[in-house]
């Protein structure tokens, strides 16, 4: 009875085992050894999917075509087609074209964009204070005191950095006001530190890598984001040396100036007469689109008071002289993201373009190090490998890299591939005798930039094995150059080359291949509509038409067609004689006319040679579902309906 019980309880098992493999594995339909899961089909037919009436009809079609499209690659899988150079060729070069397009992660990319979007609804009014350090020492009490005075509220900056600079004689603390800054205004470092804080807060001290100037900030004020601008301006420049006598009779011709504007003179006009500006003056003053942070902060409120398009400002002085502007346009930044795709790329080009993506850079090879399972030799201590790195560096000499110690030493590994001491010192040598390279970086950082380049290539050369995406796009190119192969061979060329198969094709299937109404009829091509006009009316008078055609380039064509495929509204009044109006190319603008010879009337027979063109794609037809059968009963096709079934409830 226990030997029943167990030989039950096995045979209970393996059916559920069965069972549950069903179910996840979702196979479709099979062919051969091969199955298709129902996901691999959804895939194909979503990407290729269009509106239908009737999806169970449709998705019934497109499994056909699918299950006949893996029969087709399987044969060209036989038949070795993908070790053809040309192929292989084909594949490595697609890879080389979309492999970058992996190569990044587009979710952090997206943050980064996300934050900027954020970041430019607001402008803020910075105070930037600076301090040149020594690289031994830092001056953590002059810091402090700068820090403590501004959150006392004392907010006669340029005071308290002469007065903290005075008392800590060694280190200087200079002052500017930067004025209303937004996204990418400053280095992304910086605008990081800006935004955290509130109107009215300063910043720690904050020091990049490498560097010995520490730099606080205070938000002075913070205001809705001012757009961009389109402006056009008179500029009065001050003369060389600024004095007070030489700015007296520049502000009365400003003045003059501005009630010409008022009285209606033209400002395009006065600007290319009296402006300074030698950038703008014979653009009728127009300068750049400009957004926050373009100009100094007195000229950018001035402009600010503009309220409306074609207003003009008053006279006003900055340090380059008097200016009058006149508003062409703003355009608010967006507040929201309903409208704003454009936008959107604006922002994600300036992202791709600046610093901040190499945080993006930094996350993504981060977690590549991860997924492609980095390990370092624990036995390998990085002062071993930072000694050898400086001898190299040091002598230049390739032959200490040879004797090195550690150049047969495995340093660390991800996937199979091992990384050797040899080429840690390999990386150093080229890097750091490459002045447009090597910045100074510390042995630790040139050691983790070497990790990281490492990683990203292996990553790059194994990219199927860890995206299942650019799996996909290899696996969906591949197939596709072997189907197009191996139909070239089988059918489309076998077709073509077969002319007794051809002729044979033709007198078994004469029926098939009759004139519907048709007509000999010559195709006029002309290179615009004015000299197909002007052909139209040399042939209407009977005139030398073929002296007109030579002089205007005209070239012509002639055959026989059936009425439907002559360009002209209504087929069915053509008469011989007939001369169509023509009809203009948008793609190039040139424009074709055609004039009728004789007419037939329908079912007449068409010669081999008129039929051809449709035989040949008709006896393709026939070959491709004679291979197509003989590939079935090679693979024999088994659908698994539950699962299709399953597919249409959905």
């Amino acid at each position: 009875m226990e030997i029943i019980y167990k030989m039950k309880k096995i045979v209970l098992l393996t059916a559920l085992i069965s069972c549950c493999s069903l179910v996840f594995s979702q196979t479709l339909f099979t062919y051969g050894s091969n199955n298709v899961s129902k996901e691999e089909f959804l895939k194909a037919y979503n990407k290729n999917k269009t509106s239908v009436s009737d999806e169970e009809k449709s998705l019934r079609e497109y499994l056909d075509l699918y299950i006949n499209f893996k029969l087709k690659v399987e044969a060209a899988k036989k038949a070795r087609l993908d070790t053809l150079p040309q192929l292989q060729y084909d594949i490595q070069s697609f890879r080389n074209q979309i492999q970058d397009n992996y190569l990044n992660n587009e979710a952090h990319i997206n943050e980064l964009v996300n934050e900027a979007f954020a970041r430019s609804q607001r402008d803020i009014h910075i105070q930037h204070f600076i301090m040149l350090t020594d690289s031994s020492y830092l001056p953590f009490k002059a810091l402090d005191e700068l820090d403590s005075t501004l959150k006392s509220g004392n907010d006669n900056y340029e005071q308290l950095a002469k007065d903290i600079s005075e008392k800590y004689k060694s280190y200087e603390i200079k002052t500017t006001d930067l004025g209303y800054i937004t996204a990418f205004s400053v280095p992304y470092e910086f605008e990081n530190i800006i935004y955290s804080l509130k109107p009215g807060q300063s910043s720690k001290y904050y020091m990049a890598k490498s560097s010995l100037y520490a730099h606080v900030f205070k938000v002075i004020d913070e205001r809705p984001a001012m757009g961009k601008w389109k402006i056009a301006q008179i500029l009065l420049a001050v003369p060389p040396g600024n004095q007070a006598e030489n700015l007296k009779p520049l502000k009365s011709k400003a003045d003059s100036i501005y009630q010409l504007l008022k009285n209606g003179a033209d400002f395009s006009e006065l600007a290319k007469q009296f402006s300074d500006d030698k950038l703008t003056y014979l653009s009728n003053g127009k300068m750049p689109e400009f957004g926050c942070g373009k100009y100094d902060l007195s000229f950018e409120e001035e402009v600010i008071q503009l309220k409306n398009d074609g207003d003009i400002s008053l006279p006003f002085f900055t340090t380059h002289g008097f200016h009058i502007v006149k508003r062409i346009s703003q355009t608010p930044i967006s507040i929201g993201k309903g409208n704003t795709d454009e936008y959107l790329h604006e922002l994600k080009q300036k992202v791709l373009q600046d610093a901040r993506i190499n945080a993006a850079k930094d996350k993504f090879t981060k977690n590549i190090i991860k997924q492609i399972g980095y390990k370092k030799n624990a036995a390998v201590k990085d002062i071993d490998l930072f000694t050898q790195a400086d001898n190299v560096s040091i002598n230049k000499n390739l032959e200490k890299i040879k004797n090195s110690s550690i150049s047969n030493t495995i340093i660390f590994s991800f996937g199979k591939n091992n990384i050797k001491g040899s080429e840690w010192l390999n990386f150093i040598n080229t890097y750091k005798n490459n002045p447009a390279l090597y910045k100074g970086e510390s042995n630790d950082e040139l050691l983790q930039k070497f990790i990281n380049i490492s990683a990203l290539e292996y990553y790059k050369q194994n990219l199927e094995k860890y995206n299942p995406q650019f799996a996909l796009q290899i696996k969906e190119f591949k197939e596709g150059n072997m189907l197009f192969e191996i139909m070239e061979r089988n059918v489309w060329s076998k077709a073509s080359s077969d002319n007794n198969g051809l002729k044979k094709y033709y007198i078994d299937n004469k029926n098939k291949y009759l004139w519907a109404p048709s007509a000999d009829i010559i195709i006029f091509n002309c290179a615009n509509i004015k000299a197909a006009n002007k052909a139209v009316e040399a042939i209407q008078k009977n005139a030398d038409w073929k002296k007109t055609l030579e002089e205007n380039g005209i070239q012509t064509d002639s055959g026989r067609y059936e009425l439907s495929q002559i360009p002209v509204d209504n087929p069915t009044n053509i008469t011989a004689g007939f001369i169509s109006a023509p009809v203009v190319n948008i793609s190039d603008n040139t424009a074709s006319f055609v004039k009728v010879l004789k007419l037939y009337p329908a079912n007449q027979q068409r010669s081999f040679e008129e039929a051809k063109g449709l035989l040949i794609n008709d006896f393709q037809a026939q070959i491709e579902e004679q291979w197509v059968a003989a590939l079935k009963n090679k693979y024999p096709v088994k659908i698994n309906e539950a699962v299709f079934k399953s597919i249409i409830k959905k």
